[in-house]
């Protein structure tokens, strides 16, 4: 029998002992017309099978179908552990593209819009433990009309910064049983300045005589323990104090993490329902022009990563491989990333915690954000809020997310009068520090800021000039005033120049910590022609990178080394983000191949970055 693809539990900081992985062997049927209702799918056998948790246009599920797919069907028998008697069972798929319809036994128990975030569907009434479920899910995905869906192509094939397309089951499917009041995924929050780990709990119900207790371990020793009523409030909270002999702040050189046990028990003092958590010990703070974790400057040397891989598109062919994407980076010299235009599994963001991996959340908004490859006029709306603040909900206890972003590149010309544009942005950023007032959140990555309460100001900055010593003096000249409070800021998208001084459809800079969010991007290719500027930006169906293409490899480390000392010898530069990570499909700007080979000597780019002269001046910097 073949093994389970992706069999690692999804869910590592909201954990319970019983659960079954559901990935492998599915019926499976593409469903050309969105006519499959009517024709009786929900009713009978598919005629194809597919391998989950990979999407229908990857290799690895087994298809490798990668022409537009306006509906597909799956389909699973499951019979439930009789062991599980007693409790109510839930269904949950970590993601599916894009607007999911799910039935067991015949009954829809759920729809969802969102390709990006969990679905979770209760049976209770529908199947019970030892009996059999039969489990039909129908995918739609109109890739080409306006919905979040990231970096997915609107062509047939990928071109420029658009990469191959997902549809339907993406992530692990499984189930779990919990009793009828039980717990919803907690709320971690660290609080340096006091000293403690604060729990909130939600619940499904209240029970007269049911209390909460937690544990707080740090390893195997149990250094705290509080408990409370859970009979008054859906969402009761303890605050679970960290002994000052245990007090290890989460930090990217120091990355320790706190063990935590929940419990709810009825009446009789019995556990009616158990998990486990984890969180770190960590603060983001704000000093003028720095962004502080435990009080303490940390210059943040990021690099881009989309998350897309040979073979599985947009999900990792195992565990191990979000792993090792984190470790190349690090061997590179950066401590953390942009996770761009794409939500990533719960996973990478567990090994991120544990590695001391510092990243932004941001979410896939292209394709509803005003920019895009088609209907750029569209706005996004109330279905974008709703998947962005599941994100929030599903994201906010991991101590390696130090900042959010809900947006990318969002377009406005300065004949603009304010649109729906304006609006969703401050509705987004406003529900997103009501979510969580912990973290920094930027407005946008680049281009229209139109928040003048973000916490943070970037811009995005790549050197397409013909000659790179004459983009380099450009690139010098457009972040010196930074320090004085004159930062580069994206001009108007049309505007065939870049300008240092304010573009007059984004809002001022008032002084925030700032970074450059976007730069580099050189091709590299030893086994491709090298090509001109103007070549890689006219042909962006074959390899290309930004600006003109390095001459040598050695011109390369010239490259990165000259941007990088501009960027770090900045007083007021917080922090960069080079794109990109890995060469995707027509990119091949990566500081790796496709496949993860390496294509350039990692010491010397960590060298290059770890200058300790230079970042302790920006710390200093950042503080004056």
């Amino acid at each position: 029998m073949a093994s389970v693809p992706r069999p690692e539990y999804p869910r590592p900081q909201f954990a319970r002992p019983d659960w079954l992985c559901l990935n492998g062997e599915w019926q499976f049927e593409i469903d050309p017309g969105d006519s499959g209702l009517n024709r009786g799918l929900l009713d009978r056998e598919l005629k194809g099978r597919v391998t989950v948790p990979f999407c229908p246009e990857s290799e690895l599920s087994g298809i490798g179908h990668t022409d537009f797919m306006h509906a597909v069907w799956y389909r699973r028998d499951v019979r439930i552990p009789y062991e599980w008697s007693g409790r109510n069972v839930l269904l949950h798929f970590q993601a599916v593209d894009y607007d999911a319809t799910i039935w067991v036994n015949g009954t829809e128990v759920k729809r969802h819009r969102g390709g990006f975030t969990p679905i979770t569907c209760e049976l209770r009434g529908i199947v019970a433990p030892g009996e059999m479920a039969t489990i039909v899910v129908r995918a739609r995905d109109e890739n080409r009309i306006a919905q979040p869906r990231g970096k997915q192509a609107t062509t047939y094939a990928p071109q420029s910064a658009f990469y191959t397309r997902t549809t339907g089951i993406w992530q692990t499917v499984w189930m779990e049983p919990v009793p009828e009041v039980a717990l919803r995924r907690p709320r971690l929050t660290p609080d340096v300045a006091n000293g403690l780990i604060r729990l909130d709990q939600p619940l499904t119900n209240n029970r007269p005589g049911y209390h909460l207790r937690s544990a707080l371990k740090d390893g195997d020793e149990v250094v705290a323990t509080k408990s409370c009523r859970a009979d008054l409030d859906l969402s009761p909270r303890l605050d679970l104090p960290v002994p000052p002999d245990h007090r290890r702040p989460w930090s990217p050189g120091d990355p320790h993490l706190y063990g935590i046990e929940i419990e709810l028990l009825d009446a009789d003092g019995e556990v009616v329902d158990r998990a486990t958590s984890y969180t770190g010990l960590r603060s983001v703070g704000i000093d003028g022009k720095a962004v502080k974790i435990n009080g303490e400057a940390v210059f943040q040397r990021l690099v881009l990563d989309q998350g897309y891989y040979p073979g599985g598109v947009m999900t990792a062919p195992t565990d191990e491989a979000l792993v090792r994407d984190i470790e190349l980076a690090m061997e590179a010299g950066f401590n953390g990333a942009r996770l761009h235009q794409k939500v990533f599994e719960e996973r990478f963001l567990y090994h991120a915690d544990r590695l001391g991996y510092l990243v932004w959340g941001e979410f896939a908004d292209w394709g509803s954000s005003g920019h895009g490859p088609v209907h750029d006029h569209q706005q996004p709306g109330i279905t974008y809020a709703a998947q962005w603040l599941e994100v929030l909900e599903r994201d906010y206890s991991h101590p390696s997310i130090i900042g959010w972003c809900p947006l990318n590149e969002t377009a406005q010309t300065v004949h603009d009068r304010i649109t729906a544009l304006d609006d969703a942005t401050r509705a987004l950023f406003l529900a997103t520090k009501a979510m969580d007032p912990s973290r920094p959140v930027l407005d946008t990555s680049g281009y229209a800021h139109r928040v003048p309460e973000s916490d943070i100001y970037d811009s995005h900055d790549y050197i397409r000039d013909p000659i790179f010593e004459e983009g380099l003096e450009s690139f010098r000249a457009r972040h010196a005033g930074l320090p004085e409070d004159k930062p580069f800021i994206n001009p108007d998208l049309s505007s065939a120049k870049a300008i240092i001084h304010q573009a007059p459809w984004s809002i001022p800079y008032r002084g925030q910590p700032y970074f450059l969010s976007e730069f580099g991007g050189f091709k590299w290719n030893p086994d491709a022609p090298i090509r001109s500027a103007e070549e890689n930006q006219l042909d962006r169906t074959t390899g290309w990178g930004y600006g003109s293409d390095p001459l040598s490899e050695e011109d390369f480390y010239y490259r990165f080394g000259a941007l990088c000392d501009v960027l770090l010898d900045n007083r007021g530069m917080f922090g960069y983000c080079y794109t990109q990570l890995t060469d995707i499909y027509p990119e091949e700007n990566g500081i790796y191949y496709f496949d993860r080979r390496p294509k350039f000597d990692t010491a010397r780019l960590s060298a290059i970055q770890r200058r300790p002269a230079a970042i302790e001046q920006v710390e200093r910097g950042c503080l004056a």
